[in-house]
């Protein structure tokens, strides 16, 4: 398996963050009017020290959008914007994912995407890479694999920069909002050392309750440093997600590196159920998203933020930890690494 591309560790040095700005009140039915808010903040901590790429539907909503972050006290010139449309604003799983090649200059994979699998809106999203690299002009692949272009998205695996990926069992493999069918282990193995630089898989079983892509690891299980992983555990055995975390928190604690090293594990825990018209939203800790002085992460207005705000704390040391309020934004289904997607510098 000939290695091409290598994709750096979340917290390597940044060039930026891209967010596309929300659009589509489908995503948030009866309750869009806070989740601009909700962006406006999340914008305003990153632009305080880097630069954010936003993508916005046209002119109108650029001035709209404008208007909002001048109101939430965004640093402006800060903001980079480009017009694209988009069907949905979750760029981590349909935006480019940024590789270095062997010469370790900047590339850009344009994987397939199909909208977890489960919508049928999804070409203006497929189309957003190539979009973003008219005025990037990197080198754009299409990763392909039996004849195929390859359907993958950044919140179903995470990095630790140095050869090893974490994904799930339930995402890739499932037959259920099944992405490349017909796709083994050894499949994707090819296609990750190929594309992604990576020399082994740690493969997770299912993802939390409540997740609408079916088993991102991007909800539970993350690296933090080459050697460090945080997972989400819940207490209460009587919760749904309780045996099927013990699972996955088993399996890290087997999983080896490459030199044979055992990784260390840190358990971050679950708020409680967070529940709105009925349905279990996918509400964890683990969506946080890792910027260059900066880790914002999602809170629920729950006991348990601030235990998991000192935990990402001592992982983070030298980086501010700041929680955003994502009630709200998680009823859209995913929260702030969900929708952003890092630009390596």
């Amino acid at each position: 398996m000939k290695r091409e591309f290598l994709m750096p560790a979340e917290w390597e040095k940044q060039a930026a963050i891209w967010l596309a700005w929300p659009h589509n009140k489908e995503d948030w039915p009866d309750k869009f009017e806070p989740i601009p808010w909700v962006y406006a903040e999340i914008i305003r901590h990153i632009a305080r020290t880097q630069l954010v790429r936003l993508v916005v539907q046209n002119d109108k909503e650029k001035k709209r959008a404008t208007d909002v972050l001048e109101r939430a006290g965004v640093n402006l010139k800060k903001v980079e914007w480009y017009v694209i449309p988009t069907d949905r604003i979750w760029l981590r799983d349909s935006g480019p994912i940024f590789v270095r090649d062997k010469k370790k200059n900047k590339a850009m994979l344009d994987w397939r995407f199909n909208a977890w699998a489960k919508y049928p809106n999804h070409k203006k999203d497929d189309k957003v890479p190539e979009a973003i690299n008219a005025s990037h002009k990197l080198e754009r692949v299409q990763p392909m694999h039996k004849g195929k272009r390859v359907v993958l998205e950044g919140g179903s695996i995470d990095v630790n920069g140095k050869g090893t990926l974490i994904t799930t069992e339930e995402c890739l493999l499932s037959e259920i909002q099944c992405r490349n069918p017909g796709f083994t282990r050894d499949d994707y193995a090819e296609v990750f050392a190929t594309y992604l630089g990576i020399e082994q898989i740690l493969w997770l079983g299912n993802g939390i309750v409540g997740d609408d892509t079916h088993g991102h690891v991007d909800d539970i299980t993350r690296f933090v440093k080459a050697d460090t992983i945080v997972t989400v555990i819940e207490k209460d055995k009587r919760d749904d997600n309780y045996s099927l975390l013990q699972d996955n928190l088993k399996r890290l604690k087997k999983a080896r590196d490459a030199k044979g090293k055992a990784f260390n594990i840190v358990e971050l825990p679950m708020p409680k159920p967070v529940v709105f018209e009925g349905q279990r939203l996918p509400a964890s800790y683990a969506n946080f998203l890792i910027c260059n002085d900066v880790v914002l992460v999602p809170t629920f207005n729950d006991p348990m933020d601030r235990i998991a705000l000192n935990i990402l704390a001592e992982c983070f040391k030298g980086r501010e930890v700041v929680g955003i309020h994502a009630v709200d934004l998680v009823w859209g289904l995913g929260t702030i690494h969900c929708m952003s997607q890092q630009e390596p510098a």
